[in-house]
């Protein structure tokens, strides 16, 4: 081999290690290789995954000097069926394997629909071409022993890494062949260049609600007199003329006033924003220039507004740019806000570059847009932002600060009882943004109201069941769980079950049971006692029942909600992945309860008479509505992502139903019981709906609450689902199609009631805001002043009190079985927000297996997650991520509890900020060489 060869082969190594299982070509290379270096590779697959496997490999591989070895090689990747990767190698040619580069995205953002719809039995005959033969016989082998989701999951892995050029197309035809629903997904044509990475978050440390934003074409409509498609408004010449209401909206910031502007959704305020920007940057004389800023809450919103601002004003002479969390790391803050007029951004942007300055102040803008300006409250990035603003204004700064306008549905009212009340908090948020004018539409009322439909209102008080077998039954297993927990009590002989918290009438399925065994269960975890080991085993039992209660907990939630069957399948579902992880005693006695009970429970889910007759009541609505009008479209909102893939697969099963078609839309974060919708699943559920007219009703969380537009809905249906004035006014606002029904469907005569106050609390914030807007502006202008006064005195005072640092060394022990982690002393803190433990002890405290997404975010690469080395516990304590030239866990606090090592105490720490200890900065000098 030559050198150039080897330089090849180190150039290319990335593509080898992401195919490449090299333990299915060792047995091919022992003339090469010692025998502990084989076993040390094997070691290496077992303990960190098959890409670590293959980087040690390669390792090994190019530090070869004998004759021959290339060629070994190469034989070995023919021979064990590596078609692709030896073409590749042979002609140093990657283009093929490249090309498979955007399937694999595809793939990996599908993997948690793949897992729930495909049995690999099913498809493999039809794929196995496109794998190595050991990999088929892997897949049959984990089918067998831990059943077809566990299988669908290795499968995903296998394919991720196969050489064959033919594997997408391969897996479309058997898909198309079984008739999967999944073919639906896999679109082949288009690859995956239309798939977006989500938040470059780490899902497992940082969970958020997320909203996302898809322009649709009323929208578009509302922006001009000439109705039009979202194309020919996008790219068309011509200037667009803004409805009467649009420019009365616009006229107080037009005039350089600091405003909100409060009107309804879809009545085309982004439109009102155009008006604004472009009349600010034309009013500055010669020589000077303006700069605006638009702040979107979240990812999607950005990259929607980024785009119509950009279509609207770069054709305009105007330069617009923006960036994201995304993509922050590769530009420069500074350079963008330079060079550009227009400038898009993230709040948690700009917020992080004045606390570094690498924006000096926000003197820079001179107008300053925030779009769902509602949430400047608390600490919001909108707020931290307008805490820079108001401490530079009440500090007496000279220099110029930035024109501020806000953008909302809802202004909203807190907890206010009364009109004064609401006035109070109006009055607070617009001090929060510095506004003297909150600014609606009373001049062109009529003309809004053509665009705008308010839908009527009904309540329906729906029956929950009369008899309830199901819930009399996981009623009962709860019951005999908590009594094997008082047991463990008793033992103690020093606290009580019932004295663990102050939450009573708790209920089985039911929230208040929800919050009460969560705070159980966290005292359960600092539990101390004299014998560790003992302290181990009792903490570790409680972990599993507590753990144990919630899910049942959840299944009885679903069970009021929806059908017997679905919250079997939740329970089913989650004693199928206990079996697949320790399953120590405990946890084979809670499941032979379970399973003792599991025919009987069957038994009951295939019952006609246990049907819920909350369905039976939505099924009615659903049904009157469509034979009134066939094109009716509905969005039906309902609490949680469970109840969402509950009531999909009742309307799919459901013959008098089942031409809906339901889409569902829910947010990205995730949860305890599932993960969230990509960006792009998202996005094609949008589209969908939007375009064609076979699915007719979208089934959706809170995510469709705020940020969102949705294709024109006349009927809005809220399934036992009710939030504050704001929710209920965007909630109402996506049924905007005219003699548009909105239907609040309970068993709980509570839920109406509270809807019943937001309906009044609406009227008294639109009360609220006509008594602001009589207000003489001098007189408002010093009540906005008086209230930043008094905010700024609170705030300053809160800035002085730092907590005390504990700079005592304590250590960190597994929640779950008290196994000893590492010393606080160890512990090191990554750009600000992530935890690391140094030094080679820790190392042995954990294992590390492959992540099912392994991705980059932000300057990481997530590479495994690590778990309690204990066998019997395997309690999941965070990822292990490449960071420059390190690879290097980050922990989650919440996996552990602090152990103070001269008294014994123990403490719970939900989240990094709440624990006061001396936080080192992670230094790579203390890395080993």
């Amino acid at each position: 081999m030559t050198a150039e060869e080897r330089r090849n082969l180190h150039t290319f190594r990335d593509y080898v290690t992401k195919i490449l299982d090299p333990t299915y070509i060792l047995s091919y290379m022992t003339p090469w290789f010692k025998e502990d270096e084989v076993q040390y590779i094997q070691a290496e697959k077992n303990n960190r995954g098959a890409m670590e496997a293959a980087s040690l490999f390669l390792r090994f591989l190019l530090e070869l000097q004998e004759e021959g070895w290339f060629r070994g090689f190469m034989d070995a990747l023919n021979h064990a069926g590596y078609s692709g990767l030896y073409e590749a190698i042979e002609n140093w040619d990657f283009q093929k394997i490249e090309k498979l580069e955007e399937y694999r995205l595809l793939l990996k953002r599908l993997q948690p629909e793949f897992k729930t719809r495909i049995n690999p039995n099913d498809i493999l005959p039809d794929i196995s071409e496109c794998l190595i033969d050991q990999e088929c016989e892997e897949i049959i082998q984990v089918c067998s022993n831990k059943g077809p989701m566990a299988g669908a999951e290795k499968m995903v892995e296998c394919l991720l890494r196969s050489d064959k050029e033919n594997w997408p197309k391969s897996l479309k035809l058997a898909l198309e062949k079984e008739e999967s629903k999944f073919s639906e997904l896999w679109i082949i044509e288009k690859g995956a260049k239309d798939v977006e990475l989500k938040d470059l978050e780490d899902e497992e440390m940082k969970t958020s609600e997320v909203q996302i934003f898809y322009k649709e074409e009323p929208e578009c409509q509302n922006l001009s007199q000439n109705s039009c498609p979202p194309s020919e408004v996008s790219h068309t010449h011509s200037p667009i003329k803004p409805r009467d209401y649009q420019l009365e909206l616009a006229l107080p910031a037009k005039n350089g006033k600091n405003t909100i502007i409060c009107a309804p959704t879809g009545c085309g305020k982004t439109f009102v924003a155009f008006l604004i920007c472009e009349h600010h940057l034309q009013k500055f004389p010669q020589g000077q220039k303006g700069k605006v800023v638009f702040f979107a809450n979240q990812i999607p919103v950005y990259e929607q507004q980024k785009s119509v601002f950009s279509d609207y004003f770069e054709r305009r002479g105007y330069k617009v740019s923006g960036i994201s969390g995304i993509t922050a790391e590769s530009v420069s803050v500074e350079q963008i806000i330079e060079d550009n007029d227009i400038i898009i951004l993230t709040p948690q942007i700009l917020v992080n570059s004045l606390k570094n300055r690498t924006v000096p102040s926000l003197s820079v803008f001179t107008l300053m847009i925030f779009d769902e300006c509602h949430n400047t409250s608390k600490h919001h990035p909108y707020n931290m932002i307008m805490f820079n603003y108001l401490d530079q204004k009440l500090g007496g700064s000279s220099d110029s600060l930035p024109q501020v306008v806000g953008l909302t549905a809802s202004v909203g009212v807190g907890d206010a009882k009364s009109t004064s009340e609401a006035l109070e908090y109006i009055c607070k948020l617009c001090a929060s943004l510095d506004v003297s004018v909150v600014a609606t539409v009373k001049d062109n009322l009529e003309e809004l109201e053509e665009v705008v439909y308010k839908p009527q209102k009904f309540f329906r008080k729906v029956e929950s069941r009369t008899t309830n077998k199901f819930k009399c039954i996981i009623s009962q297993l709860m019951r005999e769980i908590e009594g094997l927990a008082k047991s463990i009590f008793d033992q103690l002989d020093t606290v009580t079950l019932e004295n663990f918290s102050q939450i009573q009438n708790r209920s089985f399925g039911t929230q208040n049971y929800e919050q009460w065994i969560v705070g159980v269960q966290k005292k359960c975890m600092v539990l101390k006692m004299p014998d560790k080991d003992e302290e181990s085993r009792i903490c570790k039992a409680l972990f599993l029942y507590t753990s144990h209660l919630r899910k049942f907990n959840d299944a009885l939630i679903i069970n009021e909600h929806a059908r017997v069957k679905d919250a079997l399948d939740y329970l089913k579902d989650f004693f199928r992945n206990v079996r697949t992880a320790g399953f120590d005693e405990t946890e084979q006695d809670l499941t032979r309860r379970f399973e003792e009970k599991l025919q009987e429970l069957e038994s009951i889910s295939m019952d006609p008479s246990n049907e819920n007759p909350k369905l039976q009541d939505l099924s009615f609505v659903l049904q009157e509505e469509y034979h009134l009008n066939p094109e009716t479209r509905t969005i039906l909102f309902v609490k949680t992502r469970a109840l969402v893939d509950a009531l999909k697969k009742w309307i799919e099963e459901n013959p008098k139903l089942s031409f809906l078609k339901p889409g569902i839309l829910t947010g990205r974060g995730k949860t305890k019981q599932n993960i969230g919708m990509t960006l792009p699943a998202q996005k094609g559920v949008l589209h969908t709906f939007k375009t064609s007219g076979e699915s007719k009703i979208l089934i959706a969380t809170s995510v469709a609450d705020e940020g969102i537009d949705i294709a024109q809905c006349n009927l809005v249906i809220l399934y036992e689902y009710v939030g504050n004035v704001i929710t209920m006014i965007q909630t109402r606002g996506r049924g905007r199609a005219r003699g548009s029904k909105c239907f609040l469907l309970t068993s709980n005569s509570d839920v109406i009631e509270k809807e019943k106050t937001n309906i009044y609390k609406e009227k008294m914030m639109n009360d609220s805001i006509l008594r602001l807007q009589a207000l003489d502006e001098a007189v408002f202008k010093e009540k906005i002043c008086q209230i930043q006064i008094h905010e700024k005195f609170i705030r300053d005072s809160q800035r002085e009190v730092k907590p005390i640092l504990d700079k005592k060394n304590k250590k960190l022990l597994c929640s779950k079985c008290k196994a000893f982690a590492c010393y606080t002393a160890d512990i090191r803190v990554v750009e600000e927000c992530h935890y690391t433990v140094v030094g080679e002890a820790f190392k042995e405290c954990f294992v590390r297996k492959s992540h099912p997404k392994p991705k980059k975010f932000e300057s990481f690469e997530k590479k495994a997650k690590i778990f309690c080395a204990r066998q019997d516990c395997c309690h999941d304590w965070g990822i292990c991520v490449k960071y420059k030239m390190f690879e290097i866990p980050f922990i989650k606090i919440e996996s552990f509890v602090v152990e103070d090592i001269a008294t014994g105490a123990q403490r719970f720490y939900a989240k990094w900020r709440d624990f006061h200890f001396e936080k080192l900065p992670f230094d790579v000098a203390e890395m080993p060489k």
